[in-house]
């Protein structure tokens, strides 16, 4: 049997999420008794005539049934002979998109539908960059609802070629294109009948035997600590797991941010003594000698983590209040909670077109490159390299709301604060020479004041302002 695999499914509203994993879990037999009937029961007064609505089976919430659409993110747990899952249902409504993120956290694997009547739309090209910005790189995009346009073929092929075109902007890699209808069950569990110019394997025989290991291997060992354990005054052992890696009783470690080097005296896994530990662990570490760690702390192993204060993120902002820059928040990396501070948004990103655009501000749901400074110098990494601590969130300082998620993008070694602001005016003016590539002719100044751009002139004729 091959590993876990943790997937999620989005894409916009009414698109047909809920009901693909339900039809998947009914055909495939995964149900008890008593569920199937429910089912049945339930769906003789809802909306689809008598007929079995497979979307009950996720839709949990009463206002979800109420509105036939999904609010809160539903996790389901099932096993087939050749894999285990654990599937993330999220809503497709724009109101909904930090839930869809939440979901989108935990995954290796996200399922994409698209309406096969519409096409590719906003909230395609929305869910496609979160999940990206996430760090999934393995997309299945299910063209859903074939039944509705009698299994067209050239329909299909043309949704491709969008999805295809989506996927080069967005440089997605490993992406899986199926048609299919999660009403009727063609291509879930079985090949249809229907469709029978697609000759390659329906959903479920793809989630059974792709392959995700590889992409999730990170360099050396790294545990960051939660918890310093001190039953007695003779045993101090730091707790947590294992994010990267192994360890074994002897290995010579570093505790981050002390950088002090030990050696590995005993692993605990649970209350069992244990010669080596591996990623996904949670175990009790006890040093030959004391070491200064406590909670937010890294114990590593040819791990070449960073220490710094000053971060280029990409974030989504998930508050119903704008970002601005110069607010602070709590800022959680890894087991490390401390305060930040939004110093710039350097651009934020358009969701259809992918355009870097200039902003002041950030309104909800909005993907943007930003920089922060934290209050001391911090256990991160890149998120490319070390993806625990390359992953943040920003809680709102009074209300305790996560305020946004994000990855680091590049980390700066120092204090520099006037490089930074060189950086960033670089950065700026970037974008602004790209907003004005049309302009073939003519001389063109930019007026900078105290590291800000504050104006453009073009034969003394001033066009930005």
């Amino acid at each position: 049997m091959k590993g876990l695999l943790k997937f999620i499914t989005c894409g916009s509203v009414d698109d047909g999420k809920s009901t693909l994993i339900g039809h998947i879990l009914y055909d495939s037999k995964l149900l008890y008794a008593d569920q199937a009937r429910a089912l049945e029961l339930d769906s003789k007064v809802g909306s689809r005539e008598g007929d079995i609505d497979y979307s009950l089976l996720l839709d949990g919430l009463m206002a979800e049934r109420e509105q036939g659409i999904t609010i809160d993110v539903a996790y389901r747990y099932f096993t087939t002979d050749a894999r285990s899952f654990i599937v993330a249902d999220t809503p497709g409504h724009e109101e909904y998109t930090r839930n869809m993120a939440v979901g989108a956290s935990f995954a290796d694997l996200s399922i994409i539908l698209v309406d096969a009547k519409k096409g590719v739309q906003v909230q395609t090209r929305r869910h496609s960059r979160i999940c990206s910005l996430m760090g999934i790189r393995y997309f299945v995009f299910a063209i859903n609802k074939m039944d509705l346009v009698n299994y067209d073929e050239e329909t299909f092929n043309n949704i491709r070629e969008e999805i295809y075109k989506l996927a080069g902007e967005l440089s997605l890699e490993n992406v899986k294109i199926i048609p299919l209808s999660a009403t009727e069950g063609d291509n879930l569990t079985t090949k249809s009948s229907n469709m029978t110019w697609y000759k390659e394997e329906p959903l479920l025989t793809y989630l059974e035997n792709v392959d995700i290991e590889d992409d999730n291997k990170e360099e050396g060992f790294y545990l960051p600590v939660q918890r310093v354990c001190r039953p007695n005054h003779t045993f101090r052992g730091f707790q947590g797991e294992i994010e990267s890696g192994a360890i074994a009783v002897g290995d010579e470690v570093v505790t981050l941010p002390s950088k002090e080097k030990a050696v590995v005296k005993t692993i605990l896994n649970g209350s069992e003594n244990v010669k080596e530990a591996y990623k996904g662990q949670a175990v009790t570490i006890q040093l030959d000698k004391e070491v200064d760690i406590s909670r937010g702390c890294v114990i590593s192993k040819g791990a070449n983590i960073n220490i710094s204060n000053l971060i280029t993120t990409k974030i989504l902002w998930m508050d119903d209040n704008n970002l601005v820059p110069g607010r602070e928040y709590f800022i959680k990396i890894g087991t490390k909670l401390v305060v930040a501070e939004v110093k710039d948004i350097i651009y934020k990103i358009d969701i259809n077109t992918g355009e870097h655009l200039d902003a002041e501000e950030l309104v909800k749901n909005e993907i943007a490159l930003c920089d922060i400074k934290i209050s001391e110098k911090i256990i991160v990494d890149e998120f490319k390299n070390h993806k625990t601590l390359g992953e943040f969130i920003l809680i709102d300082r009074i209300t305790n709301m996560t305020s946004a998620c994000g990855v680091i993008e590049k980390i700066t070694v120092g204090d520099n604060d006037e490089d930074k602001i060189q950086t960033n005016l670089d950065n700026k003016l970037k974008i602004v020479k790209n907003q004005i590539e049309d302009i073939n002719s003519g001389t063109i100044t930019l007026i900078v004041e105290n590291g800000e751009l504050v104006a453009i002139e073009k034969n003394e004729k001033i066009i930005l302002d």
